[in-house]
C-alpha cells in the first residue's frame, strides 16, 4: 500500500477518534448543563414547598387554638346541661336548648379534630435518597410523581465509587421507586424490594 494512502487512513482514524471524543465531551457538557438546570429548578420547588409548609404550620396553629376554645365551650355547655332544665325552656328538634347546644358543640369539636388530622397528613417530609456505585448518571423514578419525570441525583466521588443523592419532599406514605443508572433500570440493596419479576421495585416508606 502506498505510503500516502496509509497516511490518509491513519489521519482519518485519528480524526474519527478526535471527533468521537469531542462528541462525548459535548454530550457530557449537555448532561452537566441539564443536571444543573434540574437542580436549580429543584431548589426553586423546595422554596415554594417551604412557603406552603409555613402557611400550613400557621393554619395548624390556628386550628389548635380553635380546638382549645371549642373544648372550653363544650365544658361550659356540659355544666349548663347538667344544672337542670329551667321552666319554659324551649326545645330544638326535641331537645332542650341546653342539651342541643352541647350536642352541636360536640359535633363541631369532632369535625375540628378530623380537620387537624387531615392537616397533619398534608405535611411534607424531607427524604434523602442515595445510590452508591460507579456511574455517569443516576435518576430515581417512582410512584411519588406517577413514574413520570423522576429526579436527577447529584454525585459525590470518593475513591473507587460514587455516592449519588437527592432530597425529595413527600407526604407520609408508601412509595415504590427504582433507579435509572446510565440508562438501565436497577434496584438498590439499600431499600426493601417488593413485587416480582418485571414489577420488582424498591419500597420507600415516609413516616
Amino acid at each position: 500500500m502506498p505510503s500516502h494512502f496509509l497516511f490518509i487512513k491513519v489521519s482519518y482514524f485519528i480524526f474519527i477518534v478526535q471527533l468521537k471524543s469531542l462528541l462525548a465531551d459535548s454530550e457530557r457538557t449537555k448532561l452537566i448543563r441539564k443536571l444543573s438546570d434540574a437542580n436549580q429548578y429543584n431548589r426553586f420547588l423546595k422554596r415554594q414547598l417551604q412557603t406552603r409548609d409555613d402557611a400550613l404550620a400557621n393554619f395548624k396553629g390556628e386550628l389548635a387554638v380553635l380546638e382549645l376554645e371549642i373544648q372550653a365551650l363544650v365544658g361550659l355547655a356540659e355544666e349548663v346541661a347538667n344544672s337542670g332544665v329551667q321552666a319554659r325552656s324551649r326545645k330544638i328538634n326535641g331537645k332542650y336548648i341546653q342539651s342541643h347546644l352541647l350536642f352541636r358543640l360536640e359535633a363541631v369539636h369532632r369535625k375540628l379534630k378530623e380537620q387537624i388530622k387531615d392537616a397533619e397528613s398534608l405535611k411534607f417530609e424531607e427524604v434523602t435518597i442515595f445510590w452508591i456505585g460507579m456511574a455517569e448518571s443516576v435518576q430515581v423514578m417512582g410512584s411519588f410523581d406517577g413514574w413520570s419525570q423522576g429526579e436527577e441525583m447529584s454525585p459525590e466521588y470518593s475513591g473507587y465509587y460514587a455516592k449519588f443523592s437527592t432530597t425529595l419532599k413527600l407526604r407520609p406514605g408508601r412509595y415504590e421507586i427504582k433507579f435509572v443508572v446510565d440508562g438501565e433500570w436497577k434496584l438498590s440493596p439499600e431499600f426493601p424490594i417488593v413485587g416480582e419479576g418485571m414489577t420488582e421495585n424498591n419500597l420507600l416508606i415516609v413516616k
